[in-house]
């Protein structure tokens, strides 16, 4: 196993990883921009105001997305199959 494979599959798993998690990233930092947003506006300090909204909104949007997430994963596990006979050398 070479260099330049082991750095093919690292790149690839860590791309991969990237598309899997965006859509929960972004929506994390877009609703943490609106929660803090309406405390500025408001004056509420509380704690449990900014972590539940995120935790529900990301939940949901995990449950949205799990199935192209799952399509994603298998796309790659697949090629990493297809692909495996340089592994073994």
């Amino acid at each position: 196993m070479s260099d330049a494979l082991i750095t093919t599959l690292i790149q690839n798993a860590l791309t991969t990883l990237l598309w899997i998690v965006a859509p929960m990233l972004v929506t994390a930092i877009a609703v943490g921009i609106c929660v803090s947003l309406i405390q500025t506006l408001t004056s509420i300090q509380d704690q449990t105001f900014s972590f539940a909204p995120r935790v529900i909104v990301i939940f949901g949007v995990f449950l949205l997305s799990f199935p192209w997430i799952l399509q994603v994963l298998l796309t790659f596990t697949e090629a990493m199959f297809k692909d495996f006979t340089p592994f073994i050398k």
